[in-house]
């Protein structure tokens, strides 16, 4: 397999037709494997960095791709009691994806969910705080990459959060070990392998900031096989909200 350069391979949970059942069950998996390897504390450590820089009374935090709504779920619960007021707002475009989420969510008030494609022109009308993308990058083709991340940059006041795979021959073998022990559903397990094939580099991740110059990037690898890209929008040339 040539891992040089990025697979465009679809994954299997992508499918509109889907049985919501086994879509639950797949999002139960990728949750595990989110808790087990940090990846959420990987965000939440991110937005707290930036709530740091940028201090708050309140902060609209949005979920671009937000699948199930686990990842605004553990921000909403990390910050119950903390003094600070959050309206948090998933976006999805599977239909199924978000009536799983609005259950999910159910106990938190502060979180609300739009059905809408990230590249639909009426996401341009969202505004945030702090943007997430946790795990979806990866789902896109290159191309719409450099469109979503630019209109990210426009949504934005203060930050974007991009939590994304690396894509290496060693992880990819290595997951295959994980899936056998921690994974359940053999979709899981194939779009795991996917998902590493689809995922990125560090240079692809530089050549995309190539693309957004009148921001700051900040590109770490994290554990496990991770990719941690925070983007500083506060102060941004271009103007805030412009098509």
């Amino acid at each position: 397999m040539n891992y040089k350069k990025r697979s465009c391979t679809r994954e299997l949970m992508d499918d509109p037709y889907l049985d919501t059942l086994m879509l639950q069950r797949v999002y139960a998996d990728i949750n595990k494997v989110n808790t087990i390897l940090q990846g959420f504390s990987l965000s939440l450590r991110a937005i707290e960095k930036i709530m740091e820089e940028n201090p708050q009374d309140s902060y609209t935090i949005i979920d671009m791709g937000c699948g199930d709504g686990s990842m605004l779920v553990k921000v909403a619960s990390f910050y119950r009691d903390k003094p600070v007021s959050l309206n948090l707002i998933g976006v999805d475009l599977n239909s199924k994806s978000i009536a799983l989420a609005k259950e999910k969510a159910r106990e938190h008030p502060n979180i609300r969910f739009q059905e809408l494609d990230i590249l639909a022109p009426e996401a341009k009308e969202l505004q945030c705080d702090i943007l997430l993308c946790t795990l979806t990058m990866h789902h896109f083709d290159t191309d719409e990459i450099s469109i979503f991340l630019d209109q990210f940059v426009k949504l934005s006041r203060l930050g974007i959060v991009i939590n994304d795979l690396q894509r290496s021959k060693l992880s990819y073998h290595l997951f295959k070990l994980f899936s056998l022990i921690f994974i359940k559903t053999k979709i899981a397990k194939h779009d795991g392998l996917v998902s590493i094939k689809s995922a990125f580099t560090k240079l692809d991740l530089i050549t995309f900031s190539v693309g957004l110059p009148h921001v700051e990037h900040d590109i770490c690898w994290r554990w496990a096989f991770r990719y941690l890209w925070i983007i500083r929008t506060k102060g941004k040339q271009l103007p805030y909200g412009r098509d």
